[in-house]
């Protein structure tokens, strides 16, 4: 579906909450709510139709939501599993998101909860496993010592967190393979801490 500007999005979700309280708004009642001229909402809610968000249907006060627009929300429930991190985009980014995986009876529904796909063995005495998927509350403050997930230019790694004065220490968790702690000076390269682990998943996904 085509993006929506602002204006448009804050309009959308207007009707789309009247709508679940079974009570569709005239375009009267969206020009008051927004001070918008009446002929500024036809144009705007034209938009809408035209990008597949909202349809016509019978009756007074025709506005519903498109079954497309419903399909694609449904498909965006839940939390997001980021496979790949691009330099310079929010990890959330939507390219960055391969699917939603709904685990709300598990960890209620938040807006800071995203999944990682792991990729690598380093964590495997941690019982974090290549595939698996760590799931990650979005904090920059993470104790000495915890699971998180570090955010070096394009690459998310997950490891055991240590920071000192002047640098972060990665302290990996496979002995059999004999993977050092490593030392990241905070002035010599684009670092940042993206979240802290507090589950991990091995499931299946596409």
């Amino acid at each position: 579906m085509e993006p929506l500007t602002e204006k448009q999005h804050r309009v959308l979700g207007f009707i789309e909450g009247r709508l679940k309280d079974n009570d569709p708004p005239s375009q009267r009642e969206v020009a008051r709510h927004f001070g918008l001229a009446q002929n500024a909402v036809h144009q705007l809610i034209g938009y809408l139709k035209k990008k597949g968000y909202l349809v016509d249907s019978s009756g007074h006060r025709r506005l519903r939501l498109s079954a497309e627009y419903i399909a694609a929300k449904s498909r965006t429930e839940g939390f997001p599993v980021v496979g790949r991190v691009a330099a310079g985009e929010p990890i959330l980014a939507e390219q960055n998101i391969q699917e939603y995986i709904n685990l709300n009876d598990l960890f209620g529904r938040s807006k800071d909860i995203f999944l990682l796909k792991v990729t690598g063995d380093s964590m495997i005495d941690e019982g974090i496993m290549d595939g698996d998927l760590v799931v990650v509350k979005r904090t920059s403050a993470v104790k000495n010592g915890q699971i998180g997930v570090v955010l070096l230019q394009d690459e998310a790694t997950v490891k055991r967190i240590y920071i000192q004065r002047d640098r972060i220490a990665l302290k990996p968790a496979n002995r059999a393979a004999g993977y050092k702690t490593t030392h990241i000076g905070l002035a010599e390269k684009d670092i940042s801490i993206v979240g802290r682990v507090i589950g991990c998943l091995r499931i299946k996904i596409n």
